[in-house]
């Protein structure tokens, strides 16, 4: 097994810099699946810099379409994505199951996509897994862009799309 903390001297891919000065240390590359938050949040903000650069739109902003239990106040589902370059991204949406089919779902989605509208988007993104909910975002006027099959075998990840002009 390989330590990740072993460095290693690597060479620039093009368009992606400069290789490493001869007598400087080279990065390190590893693998986790545990990355900080800051971490994340480093590599976010320096691509969203990049977009704003390259394209001079600076419209990237987190949405979230939550749902609170009226006893508690707890979050109990919802949805949570983003918007940016002109497209709704859903990232997760959930509901526990005796909130299902109760419509709720619908009204979720429909206000992401409201929202999405107001922040000027002209489409969105999505994928679910074929076992998951490709059938309640068909009926919500998402359609399928494309399927990659997953685990277990007979599974797919299903990609959507839907224009919210």
């Amino acid at each position: 097994m390989t330590d990740p903390t072993t460095h290693t001297q690597g060479h620039a891919a093009p368009g992606e810099g400069r290789p490493v000065a001869p007598g400087t240390p080279a990065p390190s590359v590893f693998v986790t699946d545990r990355p900080d938050a800051e971490d994340v949040a480093l590599i976010s903000d320096a691509l969203d810099e990049f977009n704003v650069r390259e394209t001079g739109t600076d419209d990237r902003r987190s949405l979230a379409v939550l749902v609170r239990d009226p006893a508690t106040g707890r979050v109990v589902g919802g949805l949570t994505g983003r918007t940016s370059l002109g497209l709704l991204f859903v990232d997760l949406f959930h509901l526990p199951p005796a909130l299902r089919g109760t419509g709720l779902g619908s009204e979720i989605l429909r206000q992401a996509e409201d929202e999405a509208r107001r922040r000027g988007c002209r489409a969105g993104v999505l994928y679910t897994i074929s076992f998951q909910a490709p059938g309640f975002y068909g009926r919500q006027g998402w359609r399928v862009l494309g399927e990659v099959p997953c685990d277990p075998p007979g599974t797919s990840r299903v990609f959507m799309t839907k224009d919210l002009t």
